[in-house]
């Protein structure tokens, strides 16, 4: 007889958590059309003032020109400026200053709550009282606040949002840094002479990113919004177009010319809506409970 030789069965190939992580937001229908609405939005912000040239901040027709009454697809405002012109431009603005600010939040976030986590004892006490107080405080009223006292320009504006909105994210990573510092891959880069900065920028916080992905997405909405509510109030850069300017400006003559508010109105709807939407599908994605599904 003849031995028959066997070969082992080989093993499954090893799947990044990323990738897994992608393949659970690929399978979230309503992530990817967040997606798509997002990717649509900013192409048209960037490359659509090109196309469209029309100026925004220039008088083309007749004011309060219903859309489809003039060349002009969505009509004019109150100026006689177009609307389609300024949705295009002004989305370039909007989505900016959301994205500053949402990036000053994290780090602004992040930092706190990194340092508070890792040390705790009295450097915890002093940065989550310090949390406490800017907690407390009515965020879009501190922000006019902020805005007031200096110029109401795009930076001063993202740096008021920022500022007033890192709280939570603060809280978050405090959390996730208490419960990561005792860890056994800790312990074990601290025993091999790893140091505080590069136990907590290089150990603790990759492992803990997948939350903080979350927040951060979600940041762009709520600065978005914080911007358009600054700006119906009058506290924005009057040298720029943004939708929650456009709101503003029109804001008189909505009786009357319901449009000058409606499409802007929407673009901000829509904007928050599809990062609602992605941040869901982030959090889905990163979730290792629904991974193992």
């Amino acid at each position: 007889m003849t031995a028959t030789s066997t070969t082992p069965a080989s093993a499954p190939e090893a799947v990044s958590p990323g990738r897994q992580a992608w393949r659970m937001f690929r399978q979230n229908h309503s992530a990817l059309f967040g997606l798509a609405i997002i990717a649509l939005i900013v192409l048209a912000s960037v490359f659509g003032p090109y196309v469209y040239t029309v100026p925004p901040r220039e008088m083309v027709w007749m004011p309060l020109t219903p859309p489809g009454e003039s060349e002009y697809l969505l009509g004019t405002d109150y100026l006689g400026r177009d609307l389609l012109a300024g949705l295009i431009n002004g989305g370039r603005v909007t989505l900016t200053v959301g994205l500053s600010a949402a990036v000053l939040t994290v780090l602004i976030g992040i930092t706190v709550g990194a340092l508070a986590g890792f040390f705790g004892g009295r450097v915890d006490d002093v940065l989550m009282r310090i949390t406490e107080f800017f907690q407390v405080l009515p965020n879009l009223l501190f922000a006019m606040v902020v805005v007031m006292l200096f110029s109401p320009s795009l930076l001063n504006i993202a740096v008021a949002i920022g500022v007033v909105s890192w709280t939570s994210t603060a809280r978050l990573t405090r959390a996730e840094f208490m419960r990561l510092r005792e860890m056994e891959f800790v312990k074990a880069e601290r025993s091999i002479g790893a140091g505080n900065a590069r136990l907590i920028w290089r150990v603790i916080l990759p492992n803990a990113a997948p939350p903080l992905i979350v927040v951060a997405a979600l940041s762009i909405g709520t600065a978005i919004l914080f911007e358009a509510g600054l700006s119906f109030l009058g506290l924005s850069d009057p040298n720029a177009t943004s939708w929650g300017r456009m709101i503003g400006d029109n804001r008189p003559y909505i009786l009357d010319s319901s449009w000058g508010v409606t499409f802007p109105g929407l673009c901000i709807f829509l904007t928050v809506l599809a990062i609602s939407l992605v941040g869901d599908g982030l959090n889905d994605a990163f979730n290792p409970k629904l991974r193992q599904r």
